[in-house]
This record gives C-alpha cells, sequence and structure tokens, in this order.
C-alpha cells in the first residue's frame, strides 16, 4: 500500500482495555500489553508503506528478535491508555522501535524491540526490500536499560511440556511471538501476577516453532530474577528473564 496521508514519524494511538484483556484483579495481562505494543508498531508500519501485507509483495515479513518492557503500573479495565511509538534504527535487515505507554500525561511503561526482516520462503534474514526513508530514525530511547541477551546456561528445573496447536500460530506460520510468554507465565506463581511484581521483563526470540512440536518449558530463580528458556529438543528457542521487585 502506498504511504498514507495519515503518516507521521511518530505515531500516537490510543486503546481503551476491555475485560477480555485483563487478569482477575482487573489490571491489564501482561501478554494483551504486548498485543497492544504489537499492534501499534504494526499500525504505523501500515501507514508507513512497510507493513506485512507491503512486504509480501518482496516474501518478506518483520519477525521480533528481542523486546524489553520496564512496566511502573499496568493500566486496568476501562483505562483508556495512549502509546507512542517511532523507530530508533532501521539498517539493513535490523530495526529497533521504541514504544511507550502513557496513562493521562504519566508514561507508566517503556518498552525497546529489536526487529529482523524475514523471508517467509526461504525463512533467512535479509534487507528490506521497501524504501524506509520517509521514517525520520530518533535516537531517544524508551527504557532505563537496554534490552540484552538472555543467560539460560545455568541449571534449570523443568515445569511443563506443550505441543503447538493451531490457535498457537500466527500469519507467518509459526507460535506467535506472544504465546512464549504465556507458556512461561502459566507456570508463575499466581501471587506474582496478582500483585503486579514484574518490574520489568525481556524476551530473546532464538528459534521459531511450529505446528506439532513440543517443547519443554524450563525455569531458573535466583534473588529477584526468574529465568525461563523454552526449548525444543537440545536447543533453546526462546528465553524470558522477569525482573521482580
Amino acid at each position: 500500500m502506498p504511504i498514507s496521508p495519515n503518516f507521521t514519524s511518530v505515531l500516537q494511538q490510543e486503546w481503551d482495555i476491555n475485560f477480555l484483556q485483563c487478569y482477575p484483579n482487573g489490571y491489564l495481562k501482561y501478554t494483551d500489553l504486548c498485543n497492544i505494543l504489537q499492534l501499534t508498531a504494526g499500525l504505523h508500519a501500515e501507514l508507513g508503506g512497510i507493513s506485512f501485507s507491503d512486504m509480501q509483495v518482496h516474501h518478506q515479513a518483520w519477525v521480533l528478535s528481542r523486546m524489553r518492557v520496564e512496566i511502573k503500573q499496568l493500566p486496568k479495565w476501562k483505562d483508556t491508555v495512549t502509546v507512542k511509538t517511532w523507530i530508533n534504527s532501521l539498517e539493513n535487515s535490523r530495526s529497533i522501535r521504541c514504544l511507550e505507554v502513557y496513562l493521562g500525561k504519566e508514561k507508566i511503561i517503556g518498552c525497546e524491540t529489536f526487529w529482523a526482516v524475514f523471508n517467509t520462503n526461504t525463512r533467512r534474514p535479509e534487507p528490506l526490500a521497501l524504501p524506509h526513508e520517509h521514517f525520520e530514525k530518533y535516537a531517544t530511547r524508551a527504557t532505563d536499560l537496554p534490552f540484552t541477551k538472555i543467560d539460560f546456561q545455568q541449571e534449570m528445573l523443568q515445569n511443563a511440556t506443550h505441543t503447538v496447536k493451531l490457535s498457537d500460530l500466527d500469519i507467518v506460520n509459526h507460535a506467535n511471538s506472544v504465546k512464549y510468554l504465556e507458556w512461561c507465565l502459566d507456570s508463575v506463581d499466581l501471587a506474582i501476577i496478582q500483585n503486579q511484581k514484574i518490574d520489568s521483563f525481556e524476551m530473546n526470540y532464538l528459534k521459531e516453532v511450529g505446528l506439532n512440536d513440543t517443547v519443554a518449558i524450563n525455569s531458573h530463580v535466583s534473588d529477584n530474577e526468574i529465568t525461563f528458556a523454552i526449548q525444543r529438543e537440545d536447543k533453546v528457542s526462546f528465553a524470558l528473564l522477569l525482573h521482580l521487585k
């Protein structure tokens, strides 16, 4: 699609928090927070002519590689939040996108994401085939700390296994990025979720998993941190680090 006349290099989009997105305590689920962030990023890409549909002409798609989310507070049911997003950098096959969530004038969440351009035929990264010079790049960061490479080499205990089902798949035919987070959080102590004890979390996406793949969900607990690794056979596909208050 052509660049929208409404396109701006910094997008601000409002979202109403509905009851389907909330935990029993009435606060937004961490998984639905990630969905809102990705929907905002997707809308910005669509307005700027680099959406999934635009990229599929060249058999390309954006694939999330790393993500860091810092949380001051979660919004709750019936809140209206504003998500602000901009591109920090975009070179060849790699891009850093920043996002901030505001409740009124207060910033309550900061997020930075690292994306790769992925050829959906060859299943390999490659330079973006579409023009992007109209996106002004901003060096401003959205989080206090950058995303990192998560250390998952420590001894871990297996919490559960999961076989990937149709409901786990996304439009590029692999497990949706938010599903990995969901599988891990399902094994976290309920009190941590209910009492909003997660100060920040980071995710590393390492290898895709697909329909009927069976994965092990492993974890390691240390002072104020929980590290998860989702493993298929002998290779880690996803790592999650929860920083607790």
